[in-house]
């Protein structure tokens, strides 16, 4: 159904003051009695809140019983709903057992008649029990332990070494609400929106209780209709609303949301909102594609794979989750995916979602394993699971595919199974007949990856590309994959800023042995993700990475904050550009989810990293991009994603030492609405000129090429370079000129350089830049605001700004 968010007469109250106590074979660990537990939340969340966790020796919860309780007061006729219990429990109410969880994402609601005060307790039994396998699996994952987890419907988080913390959720992880029931009550509704040419039409299914033959009007963007009785108290209609405001991605327009409401007799329904759009897949000419078209456009998809704000408490509540999704939106990503490893997300992140018009791929929450779909009992389990998902998010937009899992055929077709045994009904018969019944208008994936010949090859279907990353191929090999859609892609070790790095890991981190043992890595593998970045780090800068780390590991370091910034935005210009076969990519992940030089593009804070910076460049709606064509010269990609033209000009320029101009050319062009065009270097110079320096004759002319796009006032929209002798053969940056402006309410740093800036970086423990990690072409003023950190002390910018190879230059003074 989808959610009620209230009717007349109803009353929710969350049930907050928890007490828990972990037990193992009848005794109490860690000597202590009760705790307070926040709810929603994990045991192992109360536990480091009350300083009885070590991540040295971390308590094994799933070898002991956790229990909850919590004394409440209330009268009437209730039901008490769990939104989500991790993972098996039995529910008493003073003492008698009113019900049982087999899952941690099948909700559970208890009807019950109170009189006065009372105790609810919860017994979370240990997990290990259950975790004996009742069939033999066809192929063993090392990635996520122990393999028995197959068995039991619960997250792999907490259970994935060298990959997350060792905290697994057990617990009360979603809200626990005392319900009261009223005469008159919505029991379900059913609300299922679509786009038919101009029209918003939405179709509607409501089950009321005390009714009694009612009149029932729904209302929604300014329309009414009648709802029809079709039989005892369940009420049907269909509204439409004639030109109705789309919902689109951010990047392409307005994401449009409408309430909906009814009257039902006396009772008023909130019913949410919903938002009108059109999703299809382009699998291209060759049938071999995979992209997005919503509202008829064609959409390019970026963003980052999610990871929980909250990986040990889980809390997914709107407070904890919109800065995290309004970082996403301002670095221009339009899509997220929730992948199979982690949790179901909450109705908090799809209205969110929503609301910032950003596009979700969720992954049902599979991965890796060879699960028993045989077993009757486990796959009735799963479809109460797929069920419960579908209906509290079936109104969301912002859901447009819907996937049965992470990496299930891929780890079995590595591993050698034939295809006939790693297929799974699961995944090709049970939740995509699911997914057509319940979200019609979203698109079923299998699998992710899938589509190719083998599951993991990437020009066709959906990939998890790593060909840069993982598996140390050169930039070029984004284009030489013919990559179609990377729903993962460019996982790399991503260092944390520098003042992130001071406070978690001290004055010499790489000393810090907590450093080395949270460098993410995929168990069993021969590498790290730090190595992985070091092999590119050599391979860009031509250094000998362990003598710098030794010697010098400040700028090893910023090496590799530098090298992970340029490989991510040379990726996805390569996927931009006209011509290209690639429709979208999502990077691998969002948020680290510890203190570490972890995957994420944001640090287990929340701060951005070098890997966000050049997202941002690279996901902008309009965009310059550069492509060195080798013999055939150099191609500019203008693309405009936005609902108007774009008139504007494109400069294309050349430098000798970074600073003295040999060739330069520039026109207007007006950009048409949604479009990418192409222009040659032949376009702008008029004759030959050797722009890549493919060809060779003599020594180089130049060392830098910038390409800019600008208005015809000169703000420039975007920039894009071209080293065509390399990074490592440039000279070292002259010192940049920085002024501190702290005029207005917003302090901003204005920089100029005299020659060719290479990944200059701005170091402030106290406040945040808004770009970081740039180029900085000669005589042009660049202006960076500075916004102050959430947990800074400082009143005003004081710190740094520095090119890679070159002299820092202070600003401001301490406060």
């Amino acid at each position: 159904m989808a959610r009620i968010h209230s009717f007349t007469g109803q009353t929710f109250t969350a049930l907050r003051r928890w007490s828990a106590v972990v037990m193992q074979q009848g005794r109490v660990l860690l000597d202590a009695d009760f705790n307070e537990a926040r709810v929603a939340g994990t045991i192992a969340d109360a536990l480091i809140q009350a300083c009885r966790w070590s991540w040295n020796d971390p308590v094994p919860l799933d070898e002991g019983e956790v229990w909850y309780r919590c004394d409440f007061e209330a009268n009437g006729s209730h039901c008490i709903e769990f939104h989500g219990l991790a993972t098996i429990a039995d529910i008493f109410l003073d003492g008698e057992h009113i019900g049982s969880s087999r899952s941690m994402f099948v909700p559970l609601t208890c009807d019950v008649n109170l009189s006065g005060k009372h105790r609810l307790e919860i017994r979370f039994r240990a997990l290990t029990p259950f975790l004996e396998n009742k069939s033999r699996a066809r192929w063993r994952p090392r990635m996520i332990q122990p393999s028995g987890l197959r068995n039991v419907r619960t997250t792999a988080l907490g259970r994935m070494p060298g990959f997350a913390p060792p905290a697994p959720p057990v617990g009360p992880w979603r809200d626990i609400e005392l319900v009261s029931h009223s005469p008159v009550r919505a029991l379900h509704a059913d609300l299922k929106p679509r786009l038919e040419n101009s029209t918003g039409v939405l179709d509607v299914r409501i089950e009321m209780h005390g009714a009694q033959d009612s009149e029932a009007i729904l209302t929604c963007a300014g329309e009414t209709t009648t709802l029809r009785q079709t039989r005892a108290e369940v009420y049907e209609g269909t509204l439409r609303v004639a030109d109705a405001a789309k919902w689109w991605p951010h990047t392409h327009g307005e994401p449009s949301l409408h309430k909906v409401t009814a009257q039902v007799g006396e009772t008023k329904i909130d019913l949410g909102r919903v938002g009108f759009r059109n999703i299809e897949i382009d699998r291209g000419a060759d049938g071999r594609g995979f992209g997005l078209i919503v509202n008829d456009v064609p959409i390019f998809c970026r963003g980052v794979v999610w990871t929980p704000a909250d990986p040990i408490g889980l809390d997914s509540s709107r407070e904890a989750l919109l800065p995290l999704l309004q970082r996403a939106r301002d670095a221009g990503m339009n899509m997220l995916r929730v992948g199979g490893t982690f949790v179901y997300e909450s109705n908090s992140f799809f209205e969110l979602c929503d609301e910032l018009g950003i596009l979700l791929w969720h992954d049902f929450q599979f991965a890796n394993f060879d699960y028993p779909i045989g077993d009757p009992d486990f796959r009735k389990l799963i479809q109460e699971e797929a069920r419960a998902f579908l209906d509290r998010t079936q109104a969301s937009p912002a859901l447009a595919i819907l996937c049965g899992g992470s990496e299930v055929y891929q780890q079995a077709a590595m591993m050698g199974v034939p295809e006939k045994s790693w297929r799974s009904p699961l995944f090709d018969e049970v939740l995509p007949a699911i997914t057509r019944e319940m979200r019609p208008d979203c698109t079923y994936v299998e699998n992710s990856p899938s589509g190719g010949a083998l599951p993991f090859h990437s020009d066709c279907g959906v990939a998890h590309y790593y060909g840069v990353g993982a598996y140390r191929r050169p930039l070029e090999d984004a284009r030489r994959a013919n990559v179609r859609f990377a729903s993962e892609c460019l996982g790399f070790a991503n260092v944390p800023d520098a003042a992130s790095v001071a406070r978690d890991f001290g004055d010499e981190p790489l000393a810090n042995p907590l450093w080395n043992a949270c460098i993410p890595r995929d168990w069993g593998a021969s590498q790290d993700f730090e190595q992985v970045r070091d092999h590119y780090v050599g391979d860009l800068y031509g250094v000998d990475v362990q003598e710098l780390r030794g010697r010098d590991p400040q700028h090893y370091l910023n090496l590799g904050r530098a090298t992970v910034a340029e490989a991510m935005e040379a990726t996805f210009a390569e996927w931009r550009r006209a011509g290209s076969p690639t429709r979208g990519g999502l990077v691998w992940f969002s948020k680290d989810l510890w203190a570490s030089s972890g995957w994420g593009v944001l640090d287990w804070r929340g701060e951005p990293k070098s890997a966000w910076y050049a997202l941002r460049r690279a996901f902008r709606r309009v965009q310059l991009v550069v492509a060195d064509e080798g013999v055939n010269g150099m191609m500019l990609h203008l693309i405009n994603e936005t609902a108007e033209a774009i008139e504007a000009i494109v400069t294309l320029e050349c430098l000798n030492d970074g600073k003295t101009s040999v060739m330069r050319a520039q026109r207007a062009v007006t950009l048409p609405a949604r479009s990418t065009i192409a222009l040659s270097d032949v376009d702008l110079w008029g004759a030959f000129f050797d722009t890549p320096y493919a060809y060779r004759f003599g020594p180089p002319s130049h060392d830098v090429t910038v390409a800019t796009l600008a208005t015809p006032a000169g703000v420039v929209i975007a920039e894009a370079f071209h080293l065509p002798i390399g990074r490592a053969a440039l000279p070292p940056s002259e010192p940049i000129a920085v002024t501190l402006e702290e005029d207005g309410q917003t302090p901003q740093l204005r920089l100029r350089a005299s020659s060719f800036a290479q990944s200059v970086r701005i170091e402030d423990f106290g406040f945040r830049p808004a770009d970081d990690w740039f180029h900085l072409p000669p005589e042009r003023d660049k202006v960076v605001a500075l916004t102050r950190r959430p947990d800074g002390t400082a009143t005003r910018p004081h710190g740094i700004v520095a090119p890679l190879f070159g002299k820092p230059v202070p600003y401001g003074e301490p406060s």
